[in-house]
Order: structure tokens, then sequence, then C-alpha cells
């Protein structure tokens, strides 16, 4: 046989091989589950040290018999893998680390949909949930957006608003803890981006996996609920510093450093609501439903950066009573020591000024009341007057919010110095029940009892 003949055969051997395994490819990303191919190599290498000896043996392997394909898909990484529980005592995104990116959603029923309704709405969203926070496709409907990545922490958290009570004919099943909230003087309140029928936060360390979620979720509502307002925020990325640090805002102050610890005795105590009621508590309320929940307040503050930034750094720190650089308070020591409020100066004032703002917000200022913070910032673009449309997406956590915020915000209304650098423009307040059990669905104690 001519050497021209022989090349030509093993060319076109190459090329068969090559058209298979192509053909290979394409069958497994077009499984019918959804699943890619990359999706699935990437899920597996990442199980251990095994499952990656093998894929690099198997790659080199490849490379030794000239077969023309990819690169072998590496391991999905540590931030891809992690993964939260839906089922549970707690709702998630309640404790869960802070996420580098979030979407706060509200809803409003349809005209016409009622308790049946929203029960169908809620199994569809738990259903979906359920499936995305272990790094599975939504069902029926999954776009693909995030095929290739893992779960990323993803947590998807449910609550419900005060009118979600009367479209639903679940008055008398309504908890006093979700009364209005009171007017403050500093409010600046769009209706139209404030409160709702149901409320949903949507929290992952891959901006992709929140999308997805946050579509799948406004896709599964249908005919049944509308968009009320929708709200992007985004954190520090996990790893992206030396070790994990509380997080900082967008005046760059550490946000969050007062906050209660689950290692605390009374921390579910101020957070969670009781599966029973306290001794001393006569109310009839039918609220049983809310065991293991909270209550979720969201403002969303506008900083006004551009006055912010034409601070000295010793003004900026007067404002708050924390140094910048490491959240200490004022009065000495390091970021977890507590602020010495008595303390006076040389100059015989007060060390942390009486009006800033880790003084008046502090929980023995305040009789003990305390809440979770679980911030996200946000930046929606520069206004036509050049000053940034940013700020914090501020939701706390509290077992009962006329115990917690109100009592706090109240004071901070009255005297806060960070007030002339803030607004509130947008305020909600949502009932969070408890977690699902295996084969619950979120807020099914509520709607089936």
């Amino acid at each position: 046989m001519s050497d021209t003949r022989q090349n030509n055969l093993a060319r076109n051997d190459r090329n068969d091989r090559n058209g298979r395994d192509e053909l290979n490819d394409r069958e497994e990303q077009d499984r019918p589950d959804g699943v890619s191919r990359r999706r699935l190599l990437g899920t597996a290498g990442a199980v251990g040290a095994a499952g990656l000896a093998l894929g690099a043996a198997g790659g080199a392997a490849a490379s030794a018999a000239g077969r023309s394909e990819p690169a072998p898909v590496t391991a999905l990484t540590t931030v891809g893998t992690d993964t939260v529980a839906f089922h549970g005592a707690h709702q998630p995104g309640i404790t869960t680390p802070l996420h580098a990116r979030g979407h706060l959603v509200a809803f409003d029923l349809a005209p016409g949909a009622g308790r049946k309704e929203a029960s169908a709405l809620l199994r569809r969203w738990s259903a979906s949930a359920r499936a995305l926070m272990a790094g599975e496709p939504a069902a029926g409907h999954d776009t693909g957006v995030a095929l290739d990545a893992g779960p990323s922490s993803l947590t998807v958290t449910f609550g419900f608003g005060r009118t979600f009570f009367d479209r639903t004919n679940l008055t008398g099943r309504r908890p006093s803890a979700l009364d209005p909230l009171p007017p403050f003087s500093s409010d600046h309140l769009d209706s139209r981006r404030s409160d709702g029928d149901l409320w949903i936060q949507i929290g992952a360390n891959d901006a992709l996996v929140a999308f997805h979620a946050l579509r799948t979720l406004q896709k599964d509502a249908g005919s049944a609920a509308r968009v009320r307002w929708q709200m992007n925020g985004f954190n520090r990325t996990p790893g992206a510093t030396p070790h994990p640090m509380t997080a900082r805002n967008l005046m760059g102050q550490l946000d969050g450093t007062a906050n209660p610890k689950p290692s605390e005795p009374d921390f579910d105590r101020r957070v969670f609501v009781p599966a029973t009621p306290a001794a001393d508590t006569t109310s009839s309320e039918d609220t049983a439903w809310m065991a293991g929940g909270s209550y979720a307040v969201v403002r969303r503050i506008r900083m006004l950066l551009d006055d912010w930034e034409q601070l000295s750094l010793h003004k900026q720190e007067l404002v708050i009573g924390r140094r910048k650089a490491d959240g200490a308070p004022l009065t000495g020591g390091t970021e977890n020591t507590e602020p010495a409020l008595d303390t006076v100066g040389p100059d015989g004032k007060l060390v942390i000024p009486g009006n800033a703002h880790a003084r008046i917000s502090a929980p023995e200022a305040n009789g003990g009341a305390a809440m979770l913070r679980r911030p996200f910032s946000f930046h929606d673009g520069i206004g036509p007057d050049g000053t940034p449309d940013a700020g914090l997406l501020f939701v706390c956590w509290q077992a009962d919010p006329l115990k917690g915020f109100v009592p706090v915000q109240r004071k901070l209304d009255r005297g806060d110095a960070l007030s002339a650098y803030i607004r509130h423009e947008a305020s909600g307040l949502f009932a969070v029940p408890g977690g699902a059990r295996e084969g619950e669905y979120v807020g099914q104690r509520l709607l089936e009892a």
C-alpha cells in the first residue's frame, strides 16, 4: 500500500473517531434531565482526591493515545461545591454566612388568587428551591444558566407580608408582630418598592447561580403572582480576604460587628420564634405555624456617599463611634471589644460621642434590644446629577420586630449622627415561617392547617 493511501486511511480513521467523540459529547449535553457533561464531570471531580486522580489519569491516557478532545474538566472549586440544606428547623439564609450576591424580590398575588393558588405556588417554589440548593436543575423548565456551576451555597428564603393574610382569608392567623412599622421622621419611602404579599430572599456566592434561582422562581409564579419590586445586592466574595472578616459597607465601615452570635445562650430567643409562647404571655394568637421562624425587616437605605466622603477620617469615626481600619470602638481594643460608653477624654468629652451610631444602636442602650443584621450592598447606577444610587439593602432578623428593630430605629431616628448621610427609601416587614420538614413545603403549616 502506498504511503499516500496509508496517510489517507489514518486520517479518515481519526476523523471517524473524533466525530463519534463529538456526537457522544452532544448526546450527553442533550440528556433529558438537563445536566451537561461538564456539570457531571465537574461534580464527580469535586467528590474527592480519588476522583481527581482518575480524571488526571484518564486525561493522560487520552493524550498518549493521540485523541483530539478538550482538556479534562477540573473539579469545581470549594465555592462552587458548598451546599446549604433546604430542610431544617429554620429556613436557610438567616444564619447562613453573608453571600457574595443576593436578590430580594416581593410578589403580590394576582387578582382572584387566594389560599388555594398560594398553596400551589409555595409548593412549586419549595420544590424548585430544594433542587437548586442541591445543585440540581429545576424540574421542567431549567434555563441552563447555571449548568456549569455547583450550588455555590445558594439559599432561598420565603416570607409573608401583612396583606398576604387578607388575600388568603387567614387574618385570624396573622401575628400581631406583623402590625405595620411606625413612621420615622427620616423616612422617604417609595410605596412601589415597599411591602408585598410574598417575599423571597435569594443568596449565592456566584452571580449566575443567584440569577438562575431568581429567574426560576419568577417563572414558577406563573399567573398566580406578579413581581411587585426587586432589588439586587452584593457583598465581598468568600476568599477575597486572608481570613473570614466582618463585611464592609459602601462607606467603608465594618457592618455587623455587634451582631448576636449563634454561640450566645440567648441567640435563639432573640432571633427565632419559640415553639411555645413564653410563660408570661397571655396571647391567644393562632401562630403556632411560626415556630422556628423569624421576622425580617427589609429597608433600602441610600447612602449619600458624596457627602460622606467629604468628611475627614477622624470625623467619619466620630459619626460611627468606631475606628474605620479595624472596627474597634474609639475607646480602644479590638473589633469585638465592648465599647466603654462612659469613657471621657482629656478634653472632658465622651470619647464615643453622644450621637455616635455605635452608641445609640448598642443593645445596652436599648434595653437589650438586638437583631441579626444580614445586609447586601447595592449600586443601581449614577443619577443625572452624577451622584451614585448606592447604599445598603438592610435585612435584619428578630423574634419580634416590636422588640428588636422598632425601639432601636426610634432611637436612631431621634439623634443618630449617621442620619445626615443616609436615606431610608423603601421598607417591608415579613413573617418568615420555620423551615420545611422533609416532604413539606414552606408555609404548609399555615396554609393547610
